[in-house]
This record gives C-alpha cells, sequence and structure tokens, in this order.
C-alpha cells in the first residue's frame, strides 16, 4: 500500500452555478476552482497523491485550467451520477493500493488543513470520517411556504467532504451496492455496508461553490489573498522542525535485545535502566529535541527506580503525547540501528508496524534502516548497539 491518495470528483456539471462551464472551470481572479482544489491537496503534507475524476469531455478544459498539475496528478473519467465517478475513481487507484483514500468534491476549495490532517488520522486508525459543521441556525419544516413545524437542531450537521476511508473499507462498499444513484455521498455507501462514521468538525470556510452567490464570496476570498489582506489565523499556521537522537547499550548476558519495540533473540541482551530499548530511546530524544523539551534523561532519570526494566514504548508514546499536546503533528521518523549483530532485516517490518502503531501514524512514515560499522568500533567489536533517528514534526506556527 502507498499512503494517502485524495480522489477530487470533478466530473460534474454544476448546472446551478448559471452557466453553460462546469462550476469546477470558473476562475477566481485568475485560477480555476479546480486547480485551487489541487493546489490545496498538493500542499499538505500527508496527501501521497491526487486523482481527479473529469468527465469524458473535459479533457481539454482539465488539461488548460489546470495545466500546472497535469502532469502531477493521475486522472480518470466520471460515471452518470457522482458515485459512479467515485467508483471509477476507486477502481483507477487498484494498481497504486492506498492505505487511505479521501473523497473530496471539487469545488471546495478552502478546506482547512487541520481538517485534513484529523481525517487522516482517523483514516490511520482504521475508521472512517467525514468533514461536517454544526447545524447553527433554526430549523422550520414548510409546505407551500407555510410552516408546518419546529425541528430540533440538537446533533444535526452539515456533510461535507473530504470524507476519508481506509481504501479496502470504501472500494468494497462501493462495489457492493447494485444502484449507487441512491446514495447521495460516500459516508452513505460505507453506511449501508455495516461501517461506522465518525465525524470531524470543519468551518463555514469548506462551503460547497455551488450558486452565483457562492461564486462570488470565493471570489472576494482570493482576492483577499492576493492583496494579502486575507491572512490564516494563527493557530492554523503550521512550522516544520527536525529532531536528531543518539543513543548506545552495552551488551550484557542475556537471551534477547528489544529493538524498536520488538524482542528478538540473540546471545546477549542490552544492559540498561530500563529495558535498553536503544532505537525507541534515540527516537523519543529525536521528538523532543524537536520539541526543544530536554531530553528522555530529563523525563526519565535513570537515578529513578520506577523505571527500572520499563518497557521503552512509554517514553515514546511520552514525546508522542508531547507533541500532540501542543497541537502538532509527527510527519515522519527515521531510525539508524548500527550493529554487527543481530540481524535486523527479517525484523524491520515487524519493527515499523510497533513504532507506526506507538506513535500512532501511518507505517508508509516509519523508516528503519540498519547498517555495520566495518568491524570498527564498539559496534564492530560487538560489544554493543548504537542508534541514531531523525523525526520531523510539525507545529502551530509561533511567530
Amino acid at each position: 500500500m502507498s499512503g494517502t491518495w485524495a480522489i477530487i470528483v470533478a466530473a460534474g456539471r454544476g448546472s446551478r452555478i448559471g452557466s453553460d462551464l462546469p462550476k469546477q472551470y470558473h476562475r477566481l481572479s485568475d485560477t480555476s476552482i479546480l486547480a485551487l482544489t489541487l493546489d490545496n491537496f498538493s500542499k499538505h503534507p500527508c496527501v501521497d497523491g491526487i486523482l481527479v475524476v473529469i468527465h469524458a469531455d473535459d479533457e481539454e478544459l482539465f488539461q488548460r485550467e489546470c495545466s500546472e498539475f497535469a502532469d502531477k496528478v493521475l486522472t480518470t473519467h466520471g460515471g452518470a451520477t457522482r458515485q459512479e465517478s467515485v467508483l471509477n475513481g476507486l477502481l483507477a487507484l487498484e494498481s497504486t493500493r492506498p492505505d487511505i483514500v479521501l473523497v473530496h468534491d471539487a469545488a471546495r476549495p478552502f478546506t482547512n488543513h487541520d481538517v485534513i490532517t484529523n481525517l487522516i488520522h482517523a483514516g490511520t486508525s482504521g475508521k472512517a470520517a467525514i468533514a461536517a459543521s454544526p447545524v447553527v441556525d433554526s430549523l422550520k419544516q414548510a409546505a407551500d411556504n407555510i410552516i408546518l413545524k419546529n425541528v430540533d437542531r440538537n446533533g444535526l450537521w452539515h456533510a461535507q467532504t473530504p470524507q476519508a476511508f481506509p481504501f479496502d473499507i470504501i472500494r468494497n462498499a462501493h462495489l457492493a451496492i447494485k444502484d449507487l444513484s441512491k446514495y447521495t455521498d460516500d459516508a452513505a455507501v460505507a453506511e449501508a455496508n455495516g461501517h461506522q462514521i465518525s465525524i470531524v468538525t470543519s468551518g463555514k470556510e469548506n462551503f460547497k461553490i455551488t450558486t452565483p452567490e457562492d461564486l462570488v464570496q470565493a471570489t472576494m476570498i482570493v482576492n483577499n489573498r492576493q492583496t494579502k489582506e486575507y491572512k490564516m489565523p494563527k493557530e492554523h499556521q503550521m512550522e516544520s522542525r527536525t529532531g536528531f537522537g543518539y543513543d548506545v547499550h552495552c551488551f550484557e548476558e542475556g537471551d534477547h535485545v528489544t529493538l524498536c519495540g520488538v524482542d528478538i533473540p540473540h546471545t546477549k541482551k542490552l544492559k540498561g535502566h530500563s529495558d535498553a530499548d536503544v532505537g525507541l530511546h534515540a527516537l523519543t530524544d529525536a521528538i523532543l529535541g524537536a520539541l526543544c523539551e530536554g531530553d528522555i534523561g530529563t523525563h526519565f532519570p535513570p537515578s529513578d527506580p520506577q523505571w527500572k526494566g520499563a518497557l521503552s514504548d512509554q517514553f515514546l508514546i511520552f514525546a508522542r503525547d508531547r507533541v500532540l499536546a501542543r497541537q502538532g503533528k509527527i510527519i515522519h521518523v527515521d531510525v539508524t540501528l548500527v550493529c554487527e549483530q543481530p540481524k535486523i532485516g527479517p525484523n524491520r517490518e515487524l519493527m515499523v508496524a510497533k513504532m507506526a502503531n506507538i506513535l500512532d501514524i501511518s507505517p508508509n512514515r516509519v523508516s528503519i534502516k540498519a547498517t555495520t560499522s566495518e568491524k570498527l568500533g564498539f559496534t564492530g567489536r560487538e560489544e554493543g548497539i548504537a542508534a541514531q533517528a531523525v523525526a520531523t514534526i510539525q507545529l502551530p506556527s509561533t511567530d
């Protein structure tokens, strides 16, 4: 599998906009709505690929109005209904087979990156989730413009996109439905196949451009951005940080070593106050370094008896939670183990899965490598194991 892909549904005709030109190709200032949507998703660090579902008649339009993305995204043709178009997109990704798929309307170009991130997080946890905003206006049921009754708005939400799913769940759900025309969104298709859908709160900025009035509002937003009158709220601005960690433990008598959360049979074990997991220790230090919050010894001093024999995954969980507590996210981690023995290769996939589970991120954002020191130094003499780690995180901007 290959990370997170976005399916941008852009095969509709958009007749309510009052034009023969499909609305996704209307320009807001000098950029088409579809190009703005593609730009937004292409700039999200956790989106690994984009597939655009276009109408068979719109090849030339797409090439002209989204020329900067023509060589950067995949395209396929849509069907007679929206859900058929989504199914075509899912089938076009069969060979790529992403972990997570985000299905999104082309006419929602202003989706907040935090919403996308939270949806991906839900999908990575094996759950389906949609962006939605709570209903805040009073609701009335009427006939012939006469109010019949009030409708309780508690628990009511405006469904939006993106809608996030583990790929296999939403593909199988679409294939299981004989008449997709009965369903207005992908969440309904998944629900019809017995899947629960959670909600990620989104805002009014994630509106769908549908009417001429929407087009005017969207044009004003784009113009304000271009003239720098529009500024993203500081709480939504993110900055990237990178931290480095290093750790080493010597061998002592034993029958296994614990590396990156996995017990590996060996003729020795690593000596340490805790379980001496040199990989997790280095990575914990890398994350804490990116946070500028000291190192593992600061928070878990070896002089403290409560950490004697402790599993090192709790140290990494602590570092992970410190990132989350500051409204940040872990983008990528990379651990290099330096040793002659034991062999890391046969255990690498299990280590990646273990670390991804601890950090609550996709396995395709976890790298574990191994090397030797060519028989040089203490690792070459098989006296111990060293580890280096790099962690990339994002935190709300403080500038």
